[in-house]
């Protein structure tokens, strides 16, 4: 297993670690990391790992064969190899994870703003959006902006609980997905709590309060199906 150390302080920005394993495809597995796997609609962290060999460029991040208890770090074509054992040094482009930071968090507060079932959703560094079971597009859109950016600029600490799995089970109404259900099957599922606005199961980084996410601005709202509607969303 690998410690996801980014699940405890997003803000970490380097961690000293050591070489596990080598995949026969050349992926570095690591006791522990800050290096973000893509899942739930956030994208992966970069970066480098750096050990007494050199400095190895980290272009992917993912989860091996949907193993949520570990984590490969997939170097850039023709980087210095690593080995099992190895001690290393990784960094994360800070500047790329804390735009996703402020954008995910951001994510959460829209899920309250439109109280429908989410069916989809994607966090990006200067845009992203949630797919709502919404059947008609609000009229009220202004309203809806200023009230997005009211919770953003009402300085709600953002912090995370953990809960059992069976817990979980007994609180379906925390779950705001339709389609993507919090990873159980570990005995514990971790919570992101936004101050007294939003609790929900996530896995993903997040900023320590509403007020590093800056303001807001709604985009368009597309039409993706019968009742599904598409909310993009940007930093303004």
């Amino acid at each position: 297993m690998t410690d996801f150390v980014f699940r405890t302080d997003s803000y970490l920005r380097t961690l000293d670690a050591r070489v596990t394993e080598v995949t026969p495809e050349g992926g570095i597995v690591l006791d522990r990391t800050i290096f973000y796997a893509s899942s739930g609609g956030q994208p992966n962290d970069i970066g480098t790992i750096t050990s007494a060999g050199g400095s190895v460029p980290i272009v992917n991040v993912v989860h091996p064969e949907g193993d949520k208890t570990r984590i490969v770090h997939v170097p850039a074509e023709g980087a210095p190899a690593l080995a099992a054992g190895e001690s290393v040094t990784l960094e994360i482009d800070w500047e790329r994870r804390y735009r996703l930071m402020r954008m995910h968090t951001a994510l959460h507060l829209l899920s309250v703003t439109f109280p429908f079932p989410v069916t989809g959703g994607s966090v990006g560094e200067l845009k992203g959006r949630l797919d709502f079971d919404m059947p008609e597009v609000p009229a009220n859109l202004p309203e809806l902006e200023a009230a997005l950016n009211a919770m953003v600029s009402g300085n709600h600490a953002v912090s995370t609980e953990w809960i059992t799995d069976e817990e979980m089970a007994a609180n379906p109404g925390l779950i705001k997905t339709m389609k993507v259900k919090p990873p159980m099957g570990q005995g514990r599922v971790r919570l992101v709590r936004i101050g007294d606005v939003d609790l929900q199961p996530c896995g993903g980084t997040h900023v320590a309060n509403t007020s590093e996410i800056g303001p807001l601005k709604l985009g368009k709202i597309e039409k993706k199906g019968s009742q599904n509607r598409r909310v993009s969303l940007f930093f303004a």
